[in-house]
């Protein structure tokens, strides 16, 4: 089986819809003409909950540094900052439609703070017991790991089941990401949705 691709059409955009989408394995990304596409690649990358990894370094940096972290404080700035690099696949049409994500509680953020300015974080989409991470940013060295850190952390404590990462990175092995098949995925999906768990 071959990743699926498809055409999303301007109703798939409406968050009642997108969020059907997210929760069948589905997401968006818009190419470089500003198409957004849907994608459903057949091996997925997920952070397992209950077997992750934090570097012993970056968790002595975490206690040493004066980094200070929130949640859904700033989200939509944080998706700003994630779109503010030489290519990006957040279009402005996406952008709009993670605000119809946002109003009805389904988009989510960590960030992270120095000196009362935003310096670093990611955003996501939840659906139950599921995270659905999208991007992430950093202006200074170590704050989108001290970011993703707290996300994991924080699933955790709330119960969350599944932290999708979509595709493997090197900057996401060290965290202990695992790629599975679309058919595993498929059943955390199953699982993550039986938990009445909220992010905030």
């Amino acid at each position: 089986m071959s990743e699926e691709k498809f055409p999303a059409k301007k109703d798939l955009l409406k968050p009642e819809n997108m969020i059907r989408l997210y929760a069948s394995g589905a997401f968006p990304m818009a190419d470089e003409s500003g198409d957004i596409h849907w994608y459903m690649p057949e091996v997925r990358t997920i952070v397992p909950l209950n077997n992750f990894n934090i570097p012993r370094s970056l968790k002595k940096f975490i206690a040493e540094t004066d980094f200070e972290y929130g949640f859904d404080t700033a989200t939509l700035e944080v998706i700003a900052n994630c779109t503010n690099r030489s290519s990006t696949w957040i279009s402005k049409e996406l952008i709009e439609a993670y605000k119809g994500l946002h109003k009805l509680g389904y988009l989510h953020s960590v960030e992270v703070f120095q000196k009362k300015k935003l310096i670093g974080g990611l955003y996501g989409v939840t659906h139950k017991g599921a995270f659905f991470g999208e991007s992430m940013f950093s202006k200074v060295t170590q704050a989108s790991k001290c970011a993703f850190v707290k996300l994991i952390l924080h699933l955790k404590e709330k119960g969350f089941v599944l932290l999708d990462v979509q595709y493997q990175t090197e900057h996401l092995k060290m965290f202990g990401s695992v790629e599975i098949s679309f058919e595993e995925f498929s059943n955390l999906l199953i699982e993550s949705y039986m938990k009445d768990v909220s992010f905030t």
